[in-house]
């Protein structure tokens, strides 16, 4: 079983986020994950269609996706579309931004409906929202209360080696193991 995260980090933030994803999906057995940075060059597209699952995550910016995401999403994975090479593959997203909310919401969405125009299946975040009552705090998984992918939160004046904070990473890594375990499910039923 292979799972691809493919990303797009402008500072760093991203980059770390798909990181935690991808040891999530190696705390399930069986599971091989490979990291797909996107930073201009090639994309290595016999390795995307060998993959059983994919995992986008991108910058929210301007309450939208990162630019180095969309040029991926809009001029590169054209002949993938037209041949519908990624049809029943299972998909996932994250992303993050410096605001608390940022508008990630619509992000997510377009990963959502960019895997949807693929034929592709999507995995949301089964976690409840964390931080949501009297009794809870940001250290809670789902601080931020989304269930269609996860939304990492990065203050603006640090660096990744400082933010996004442990609950945010470990969000992330919920979800890389979530995507995996869906897969081997997935893949079993095609037994």
């Amino acid at each position: 079983m292979k799972i691809a995260v493919i990303y797009h980090s402008g500072s760093g933030h991203t980059a770390r986020v798909a990181q935690k994803v991808a040891e999530g999906v190696q705390r399930v057995e069986g599971a091989r994950v490979e990291l797909i940075a996107l930073t201009g060059g090639p994309v290595p597209w016999e390795r995307l269609e060998a993959s059983d699952a994919l995992i986008f995550g991108a910058p929210t910016y301007n309450g939208s996706l990162s630019a180095g995401f969309k040029q991926f999403m809009e001029d590169s994975t054209r002949p993938a579309w037209i041949e519908q090479k990624w049809r029943n593959k299972l998909a996932a997203g994250f992303t993050n931004s410096g605001a608390q909310h940022g508008d990630k919401l619509n992000a997510l969405i377009g990963l959502s409906l960019f895997a949807a125009q693929h034929g592709m299946i999507w995995v949301g975040l089964d976690l409840m929202p964390g931080n949501s009552s009297s009794t809870g705090s940001t250290a809670d998984l789902n601080r931020h209360g989304s269930w269609l992918g996860v939304m990492t939160q990065s203050n603006n004046d640090q660096s990744a080696d400082d933010t996004p904070n442990s609950s945010d990473l470990e969000t992330a890594a919920y979800l890389g193991e979530r995507v995996a375990t869906v897969t081997r499910r997935h893949l079993a039923g095609k037994a």
